[in-house]
């Protein structure tokens, strides 16, 4: 998916978040958004996504060569975010049908096979609210990464992740996301150390 911002800005109230944006996000390709916290890095990726309304100029969404209205381009993407919540009542398994009914997953794979990879192979029938906050965010992953879907948006990725969570978060996009576009926010290099663009928010103020 490709993203074009034309001098766009969000404020709140008489506060501007970013301004004067210009930019364009090309497919399969992997970008970084850095800031010091609050500066509103979360802000931007939310305009990305469609979900937050800017305050001034244009975002534009292009799949394939066609044009993308707004109100669709969810359609195309996957997130994985702290304020995104999973379904806790929910097991893995189930969770990833649901998931499925609104995204498609990779056809290669089984979803059992995607909870196994994760490494939540042995609590796949166990109900989400019994995992840990590491736990959780591995389905999260596992959600996003495996939708079949052109846009993965990450905001601080591997929060509540240990070593070992940082390593399988490196792999799977390695290994499963290699020809989407990939817009990472976060602070931490480890989670957008593959990232081939670095932009500051703070270039936007």
């Amino acid at each position: 998916m490709k993203i074009t911002l034309s001098n766009a800005g969000k404020r709140f109230n008489r506060e501007w978040i970013f301004r004067k944006a210009n930019y364009t996000f090309l497919p399969g390709r992997s970008y970084a958004i850095t800031g010091t916290n609050g500066s509103g890095k979360s802000t931007l990726l939310q305009a990305l996504s469609g979900s937050l309304e800017i305050s001034e100029g244009n975002i534009s969404w292009e799949t394939g060569s066609l044009s993308t209205d707004i109100n669709k381009v969810y359609n195309y993407l996957t997130i994985v975010a702290p304020y995104i919540e999973v379904i806790e009542e929910m097991t893995a398994i189930e969770f990833l049908r649901f998931h499925q009914q609104f995204k498609p997953l990779l056809q290669k794979l089984s979803i059992k096979e995607m909870v196994s990879i994760v490494g939540l192979g042995k609590a796949a029938n166990k109900q989400i609210r019994y995992y840990s906050s590491g736990m959780k965010q591995r389905i999260k992953l596992a959600q996003a990464v495996f939708s079949d879907t052109p846009l993965l948006l990450l905001d601080e990725p591997c929060t509540n992740l240990d070593a070992v969570g940082f390593s399988l978060y490196n792999s799977l996009i390695g290994e499963f996301c290699s020809n989407k576009t990939i817009i990472v926010s976060s602070n931490d290099i480890n989670e957008y150390s593959f990232c081939t663009e670095v932009i500051s928010i703070m270039d936007y103020k």
